[in-house]
């Protein structure tokens, strides 16, 4: 086994070695004291050491993934290590160490990056949390339907905006002005009705109005039903999936 096939074992997560879950609980620290700074709004010391080791950590991951890239990948060598760099996970991974590096040199103009680019260091929980990446699995298994979900979701919330937006004439005592002075707030409220969210900012207040609502109300939790159910079952099946891989191959290596 060569030294590039050893660190590709060591790395990719949920690999069943001590080294390889040693560096997944290493990253999942480095992440928590990485994203730890912007929970406070006053800045501490200590917070730019925890800032500069995530940061290490960060490089060094990016670094080791990408000189390895053509051994998790089906492309040929050279393409691999070209494209990974634009991969979605290599992007938010650079992402996430520009700021830090402003920081370890501030003549770099071009870094002058938010740190807000930093919560994207929550992202790279990911590759490691395998409920999550289980999820997402699912969602690019399933995209077709929940896009179709999505679409009819987006219609309805559509059409009841614009049905309580030319419905609802009442207007606020409050502000002298229409309960839905735009389509944008009819728009808002009915998003919010089809999620069950219920923030009471805006609600219609004519007889008219009551009896859109309550239907929209009602439709919505069956919209909102159906791409929980779909998730959910992709998720039972693409686990059961995995325990059957994992099962095959333990077998094979007895």
């Amino acid at each position: 086994m060569t030294l590039r096939e050893r660190l590709t074992e060591i790395i990719e997560p949920r690999n069943e070695n001590m080294l390889s879950r040693a560096y997944d609980w290493l990253m999942l620290v480095a992440i928590v004291i990485g994203v730890l700074p912007l929970m406070f709004r006053e800045q501490y010391r200590i917070f730019r050491y925890f800032d500069l080791i995530s940061c290490y950590c960060f490089v060094t991951d990016y670094l080791l993934r990408w000189i390895t890239a053509d051994l998790h990948s089906k492309k040929n060598k050279v393409v691999a290590f070209v494209v990974y760099p634009f991969t979605p996970m290599a992007i938010v991974d650079l992402l996430s160490i520009l700021p830090t590096v402003n920081l370890l040199n501030p003549t770099f103009k071009v870094m002058r990056i938010s740190r807000l680019l930093k919560v994207l260091r929550v992202i790279k929980v990911i590759r490691y949390f395998e409920p999550l990446e289980i999820i997402l699995a699912v969602i690019r298994k399933q995209n077709k339907i929940l896009y179709t979900v999505l679409s009819l979701a987006l219609f309805y919330i559509f059409i009841t905006a614009l049905i309580m937006f030319n419905a609802e004439e009442e207007i606020n005592p409050e502000t002298g002005q229409y309960l839905f002075d735009s389509f944008f707030d009819a728009f808002y409220w009915a998003a919010c009705t089809l999620t069950t969210v219920g923030y009471g900012d805006i609600y219609p207040i004519s007889d008219i109005g009551r009896v859109i609502s309550i239907i929209s109300s009602m439709v919505g939790i069956a919209i909102i039903a159906l791409p929980s159910g779909i998730i959910t079952a992709g998720y039972m099946d693409e686990l059961k999936s995995r325990r059957t891989v994992q099962r095959n191959s333990t077998d094979r290596s007895e």
